[in-house]
């Protein structure tokens, strides 16, 4: 692919030049616009492909650290732009990515290993995320992020969303908020043509229908999360947007490194005795951040910036999610979803460790060699313990790529029915 190595993510700058490259050299099927401004000024961009017939929205960059997104909406783009029979009958959107700040803070272009990609890692905190924001903030305070996004699935009233995401280590899966019937098998043997697993139990879907391996189906609402601490209800995200308009949303997640672990469809043995460990290891690696917050406190800056506002966030998960991993297990927990509970519970320390990592380092503070040591540490152990296995950045983009097509086929049928 003409945008990319093999094991290089592009920068937003890049994936805008590329889409401007297309939109000029096919004027009379494409249009590349600004749709909307970040908070930090940043310009959003939209490319769309076609024209009459049902809209199907993609949408790249929601979480800055899931770079493959960016890619994939431009080999989704090249193939609508070569083939005329995707575009013959479907308005193809590309929101190119959703949230331009956080992608300037996360800068991991060419990860070699999770201490590389962790080294200059940021995720923000929960309601500076654009989809996410609408299930934690009244709508007079969402960022303007999140207000363009939405403002973009009201002007085009797609019927098929999908939301580019992934994981840094794992597996692959599918979450939608309504059920696409004829998704599972080509998503199933993309991933085996591709060597990527399938997560048999991801615990971002925990107790929700499946209608087939590693296609989850989000529950109606008035269903009991299996996590009550979080604070979201992915039902008021953008995801539900396009029901207002007949629509429905896929959120496609590849991993970087794949583990065979997260596939394993073995019941576990003892599942709750293993994850109120997990809850306890949970709760002593989020000391030990913590530790290192108030050892360092006197030496930061009075006003957070979003490095530090997203490691207190991440810390502040913690208490409640140990809880939930204390009670009773959720029916059908196997070792596929303890893995991924295991690796949940390695990622939200890690994660406020490495972001708190880049504030003492950007200060020269004393305390950040014995942070690195912490960070580096766990990178390894994580690693170790999950057998990490590097995908390709073609092999990430192909798999995101065909679940799109697949997806928008079978939601249209479903539709035309």
């Amino acid at each position: 692919m003409s945008h990319l190595t093999e094991q290089r993510y592009p920068t937003v700058a890049e994936v805008v030049a590329a889409a401007r490259s297309m939109a000029a050299g096919r004027p009379d099927v494409s249009r590349l616009r600004q749709v909307g401004t970040s908070r930090g000024g940043r310009p959003i961009h939209l490319l769309s492909v076609g024209g009459a017939g049902p809209a199907v929205l993609v949408v790249a960059g929601a979480h800055a650290n899931e770079p493959t997104g960016g890619s994939t909406v431009l080999r989704l783009a090249e193939l609508t732009l070569r083939d005329a029979s995707l575009r013959a009958d479907t308005a193809w959107h590309f929101l190119l990515c959703a949230d331009p700040d956080g992608a300037r803070l996360h800068r991991t272009p060419a990860p070699r290993s999770l201490w590389e990609y962790h080294r200059h890692f940021f995720r923000p905190a929960g309601p500076e995320q654009p989809e996410w924001a609408p299930s934690v903030l009244p709508p007079d305070r969402l960022p303007p992020e999140t207000r363009t996004l939405t403002a973009v699935i009201d002007e085009v009233r797609p019927y098929l969303q999908v939301s580019l995401h992934g994981t840094d280590l794992g597996g692959s899966w599918v979450q939608l908020t309504r059920d696409v019937p004829g998704l599972v098998e080509p998503f199933v043997k993309s991933a085996a043509e591709l060597h990527i697993p399938v997560e048999a139990g991801p615990s971002d879907a925990a107790g929700w229908p499946a209608s087939g391996p590693g296609v989850h189906v989000m529950p109606p609402p008035g269903s009991h999360p299996v996590f009550p601490s979080m604070p979201d209800d992915v039902r008021l995200s953008t995801w539900h947007r396009a029901h207002r308009y007949g629509g429905l949303t896929a959120v496609v997640e590849v991993p970087m490194w794949a583990s065979e672990l997260v596939g394993d469809p073995a019941p576990h043995p003892a599942p709750g005795r293993e994850l109120h460990r997990l809850s306890l290891r949970l709760r002593a690696d989020a000391r030990v951040v913590e530790e290192f917050l108030r050892e360092a406190a006197p030496r930061l800056p009075r006003s957070d910036g979003a490095l530090l506002r997203a490691a207190r966030w991440a810390l502040g998960l913690v208490p409640g999610l140990a809880d939930d991993w204390s009670g009773p297990p959720p029916r059908n927990a196997g070792a596929a979803y303890v893995g991924s509970v295991d690796a949940f519970g390695r990622r939200v320390p890690l994660r406020a460790a490495a972001m708190l990592l880049r504030v003492l380092r950007g200060l020269d503070d004393r305390a950040a060699p014995r942070l690195e040591q912490v960070v580096a540490h766990w990178c390894e152990a994580f690693a170790e313990r999950f057998r990490a296995r590097w995908v390709p950045v073609e092999h990430q983009v192909e798999h995101q790529t065909r679940t799109v097509l697949a997806a928008a086929r079978h939601a249209r049928a479903v539709r035309s029915r």
